[in-house]
């Protein structure tokens, strides 16, 4: 298990079992947990607007696999303030926008 704070003073915590999760859904994050750690402690966030305790946070990197450029982390504020879900994302993600290519 692995405890962050985030920049508003929130302890955040990633258990194993959520880590094995992430991993089976996104294995190209199996050598960036540093970085995850890292988009929870010093990355931006935002609140989802439906509920008042899940906050998407992402932070932008060079070093990651297959052109992506963001990783995300969803995390639940409430109880023990854990990690639910984590992602990676390109450049043309953008929040509030769905990206489409032109046709």
């Amino acid at each position: 298990m692995w405890h962050v704070i985030d920049k508003w003073g929130n302890q955040i915590e990633l258990t194993d079992e959520r880590w094995q999760h992430i991993l089976e859904n996104h294995w190209e994050l199996r050598n960036h947990l540093n970085e995850i750690l890292l988009t929870v402690r010093t990355g931006r966030r935002k609140q989802a607007p439906m509920d008042p305790f899940k906050y998407t946070y992402y932070k932008d990197f060079e070093n990651l696999p297959y052109n992506y450029t963001r990783i995300v982390v969803i995390v639940k504020l409430i109880h023990n303030n854990f990690i639910k879900r984590c992602g990676v994302k390109t450049q043309s993600f953008r929040f509030g926008m769905k990206h489409r290519q032109k046709t």
